[in-house]
């Protein structure tokens, strides 16, 4: 099992074919009859057609919350775009919740300005509406900020709309080479973009607390390194380059300290660096098992990670100072690869079970673990930042995708497309 782990630690890249030149196709597979219906009436159009349909990308991502059903198109009763045109009484037969209608219009195809007004259909009152000015290019943003708010009004809470996911992919150059890609996309998966390109594998991305910074492992340099690296500028800092493994780098709650797993004294274990100084303090001190895998918990003050120090890969809590280690795990013989919610109450994680390898969540409170998706061949689970939602690897057809499952496991989705295998994922947080 210790050869195993390092074997997922140095080489999990390099076992897997990836390729990667289009946007990831959402579907769901199941989970809306529990979703709060809405009508989304599609958006009117004045001056110059927008590129960008706002008001089904707000459509879909209220879907692919998993909290809302919105209702097709071709069983909207009217297509109404201001208040006036509404009858509440007409809606109500819908047995909708609330309705969503808009405006996109522009003079010159440069400049848009986008309109929206969010109502609930049973005291047709007004929820939330808001009018925009904004340039082409910024329409999907603007649309998953709506989402954002409508998703606030309805709920209560946060959305994730305009958040951002990062992942590694492997490019099949013309030439029969292939070179790793470290990418970054919307949170519905559109507007890929290429961060970091190397022939030697890219490993763990991780984003900082602000959602301006990733950390990642690079092998270009023909050894393990991390890096920090600027989504605004690009600028890239090497942060640790010592002999052995440098691996699994996380962000802590501050954006000061980086977590990580160095073996430069011979085993495996887990340190802490100051961003700016870059002084290392060791947090475990196991002669013989491999730790691994730190995130730190939301107070900035602990660490979950990965451990076979009792003989098989368990998850462990530890003061990120140091200290003595606390088992958290002990459903199955095999836990892996945590991530701690926002509000600190769950941990998720690769659960095995009968060699197969599932996406689990574990109350940290009562230890009670579930197990949430179905595929057996899933990994690197990452919460989205306001809980709800849990974004992971897994495989279809002999490649890599990425799926989302809701936290109490009855919503699922895939994010997928016939010409994309990815692995690695990791959700940013909420954009400031």
């Amino acid at each position: 099992m210790r050869r195993s782990l390092l074997v997922r630690l140095w080489l999990f890249a390099v076992l897997i074919s990836w390729d990667v030149n289009a946007e990831l196709v959402i579907e769901i597979i199941g989970g809306t009859e529990a979703a709060l219906p809405i009508a989304v009436v599609p958006f009117g159009s004045e001056g110059v057609h927008a590129p960008e349909n706002v008001s089904a990308i707000i459509r879909d991502d209220l879907a692919r919350s998993g909290r809302f059903d919105p209702v097709a198109e071709q069983d909207l009763i009217s297509s109404p775009h201001q208040k006036s045109e509404v009858n509440f009484t007409d809606w109500r037969l819908l047995r909708t919740e609330g309705l969503l209608i808009g405006n996109v219009s522009s003079d010159d195809g440069q400049t848009y300005q986008v309109q929206f007004e969010l109502f609930d259909v049973y005291k047709a009152q007004q929820l939330v509406g808001m009018r925009y000015e904004v340039l082409a290019s910024s329409l999907r943003r603007v649309a998953h900020k709506i989402s954002d708010q409508i998703y606030l009004a309805l709920t209560g809470e946060k959305g994730v709309f305009s958040t951002r996911l990062a992942f590694v992919s492997l490019i099949n150059n013309k030439d029969g080479s292939q070179r790793y890609s470290l990418q970054v996309s919307d949170s519905d998966g559109a507007n890929p973009r290429a961060v970091l390109q190397s022939k030697q594998p890219i490993l763990s991305p991780s984003w900082s607390p602000d959602g301006e910074r990733l950390s990642y492992v690079s092998f270009e340099n023909g050894s393990a390194e991390i890096f920090t690296q600027s989504m605004g500028s690009g600028k890239r800092t090497s942060v640790a380059n010592f002999r052995g493994i440098n691996s699994a780098p996380s962000w802590s709650p501050d954006g000061k300290k980086l977590a990580m797993t160095l073996s430069k004294g011979g085993n495996a274990e887990i340190y802490v660096m100051d961003i700016t100084t870059k002084v290392l303090t060791r947090v475990t001190h196991s002669s013989q098992a491999i730790d691994t895998e730190a995130v730190w918990m939301p107070n900035g003050k602990e660490l979950i990670f990965t451990s076979d120090r009792g003989g098989r890969p368990q998850i462990y809590k530890i003061s990120a100072t140091g200290g003595r280690a606390e088992r958290l795990t002990f459903e199955g013989r095999y836990n892996a690869s945590p991530d701690v919610s926002p509000d600190g109450r769950y941990l998720t994680m690769v659960h095995g079970q009968k060699g197969k390898f599932y996406i689990a969540v574990q109350d940290l409170k009562s230890g009670v673990v579930k197990v949430l998706s179905e595929a057996g061949q899933d990994e690197s689970p990452s919460f989205a930042p306001n809980g709800r939602l849990i974004l992971y690897a897994t495989e279809q057809n002999g490649k890599g995708v990425l799926a989302t499952v809701s936290i109490d496991g009855r919503f699922h989705q895939r994010l997928g497309d016939t010409v994309i295998d990815v692995r690695e994922p990791a959700w940013s947080p909420i954009r400031k």
